[in-house]
């Protein structure tokens, strides 16, 4: 842990996200509590969950910008190992919505299983502060407590983040033309409280306690808790379970979470164990989808292949994209001048540049469609792959313009997220849109599903990069990071040109001229592809798998 006077200089940013935090507040207490039964032309209930998921997301980005370095300082795991660890529990972190949706849809509705996913999510962030003594490393006993709250959040989030989103959309009519404002609205609040949440989190954190960062997440979590049950008269009826549920049924709902805490208990503490199921896992759903693909007429057949292949490139882009949380958050630490800065609130970068440049993206897009410019769908994920690699490569040439022993210029750390955000925004929100927009109305929640398992695929081999830069012995070096960067930069790149040269092939799989004779997931025949369609599904720009 860092001597608290060496960190003054970055006491300002604390402060200034302390204050963005208070008018956050005040602009909502303004909100809920005004007479009318809306506010700003949306319902107030809106603002419940705005509030609820933007704590959500601080506790959840607060948390996981320590974690890497709790793991490497406090618990005194290798570099390797932490990486490996990292990527086994954001991996099961996006697994888990499958569970809680599902559950969510058929017995308890989403208010109940959001309330169930707070509450586990609040004890783990809480059981997150209890960290024992730090010489001990691995024979410290608390960390089983340290398993138990990983698992407790992974369990959680499945509840929670399954199903939030879901209520926004049930506050309005399906053809309600305020959704795509509401969701706008909704995804600000994940993106302040990720960049928020690292700030505050992590400064706490590294200047004067893990079980201050972590407390202070735990905090907002029970907040954003908080504000969840006192907003339930304001969410109109929404989100309640579809049929009459007793309590008998309600009480197994809860019970089979809690054993899914159990069994998450055993994973986290295995990650080898989690990377063979999820190989086996993969390969069966896989399996599945062919075989459903092959009963389907020609075009949905061949549409089923066009989403098999978008779905293919997930575990490559997430699996570089996430070295923020791992490798590169070390990297910062160790080899970037930060100018006295502590080196989680760097992990706020890509949610403000989120925040910044969605509208951007969201016009791009409506701009070059009105003049028949607009890449397709296949073509876009192409270009978020390039831009990807191409981040890594700006911190790679910039390593390159200072002598081996001097600290690497914190502007190329800004300029890897900066390409890292600008392709996610060229392939996040559209492929979440693209796997509603071409999937049969049957297989609908299984192609979403099957694009969310490969978001966690790409999050467990985001953290076998990670331990890569560990080298032999399991310790990062500069040389050796940077040129495993060097490595998947490129391939990033020549795998992003390939799909942009066939994409034209990609597309024609789609069949966009007879979607309308189809039963597909929605209805948005007509509207322009990327961020704007994305919109019309409920989805906005601004999501992120990580955040939404």
């Amino acid at each position: 842990m860092k001597d608290i006077g060496l960190w003054q200089e970055a006491d300002w940013i604390a402060a200034i996200a302390a204050v963005v935090l208070s008018l956050f507040l005040i602009a909502g207490a303004f909100a809920v509590t005004r007479k009318q039964p809306e506010v700003g032309g949306h319902p107030k209930g809106l603002y419940i969950l705005f509030f609820a998921e933007m704590w959500e997301r601080f506790s959840y980005y607060g948390m996981r910008a320590l974690l890497i370095f709790y793991l490497t300082q406090h618990w005194l795991y290798n570099d390797s190992r932490s990486n490996i660890i990292y990527g086994a529990y954001v991996s099961l972190v996006y697994i888990t919505p499958v569970l809680g949706g599902w559950i969510a849809d058929r017995y308890l509705g989403q208010r109940k299983a959001v309330l169930f996913g707070a509450v586990l999510l609040t004890l783990g962030h809480f059981f997150m502060a209890f960290e024992g003594d730090g010489a001990l490393g691995q024979d410290n006993p608390m960390i089983s407590v340290f398993w138990l709250a990983l698992s407790l959040i992974i369990v959680g989030s499945g509840f929670l983040k399954a199903n939030i989103s879901v209520i926004v959309g049930q506050l309005y009519p399906r053809t309600d033309v305020r959704r795509d404002g509401a969701y706008t609205i909704f995804y600000m609040g994940i993106n302040v409280g990720a960049a928020i949440g690292t700030i505050l989190a992590g400064y706490l954190g590294v200047t004067l306690g893990w079980a201050y960062g972590f407390g202070a997440a735990g905090l907002g979590m029970l907040l954003g808790l908080v504000v969840f049950v006192l907003g339930k008269p304001l969410l109109l009826g929404q989100g309640e379970p579809p049929k009459p549920l007793s309590k008998n049924t309600e009480y197994t709902m809860y019970g089979i979470g809690l054993v899914g805490v159990v069994i998450m208990w055993f994973l986290i503490q295995y990650q080898s164990v989690v990377g063979g199921l999820m190989l086996v896992s993969g390969i069966a759903l896989l399996g599945y989808v062919l075989v459903e693909a092959f009963r389907l007429e020609k075009e949905p057949r061949e549409r089923m292949f066009a989403i098999l292949f978008l779905i293919a490139l997930q575990p490559l882009f997430w699996g570089l994209f996430e070295q923020a949380g791992g490798s590169l958050n070390l990297f910062t630490d160790r080899y970037i001048d930060l100018g006295g800065v502590p080196a989680p609130i760097f992990q706020s970068i890509n949610p403000i540049y989120i925040i910044l440049l969605a509208p951007v993206f969201a016009g791009l897009w409506t701009f070059l469609g009105k003049r028949g410019l607009e890449p397709s769908t296949p073509a876009k994920f192409g270009l978020g792959l390039v831009q990807l690699g191409f981040g890594f490569l700006v911190l790679v040439w910039g390593a390159a313009t200072v002598g081996v022993d001097a600290k690497i210029p914190v502007l190329f750390l800004f300029g890897i997220y900066l390409f890292h955000t600008t392709g996610e925004l060229c392939l996040s929100p559209v492929g979440l849109s693209a796997m509603n927009r071409l999937a049969p109305r049957h297989l609908a929640s299984l192609i979403m599903g099957a694009w969310f398992f490969a978001t966690a695929g790409g999050n467990y081999v985001a953290g076998m990069i990670g331990a890569a830069t560990g080298g032999e012995d399991g310790e990062m070096t500069r040389e050796a990071t940077l040129s495993i960067y060097q490595q998947i930069g490129w391939v990033a790149i020549g795998v992003g040109v390939f799909v942009i040269l066939i994409a034209r092939f990609v597309k024609k799989l789609m069949h966009l001229e007879t979607l309308a004779d189809d039963e597909v997931g929605d209805d948005l025949l007509g509207q322009s592809e990327g961020p704007g369609e994305a919109q019309g599904a409920g989805i906005h720009p601004a999501v992120d798998p990580n955040r939404s």
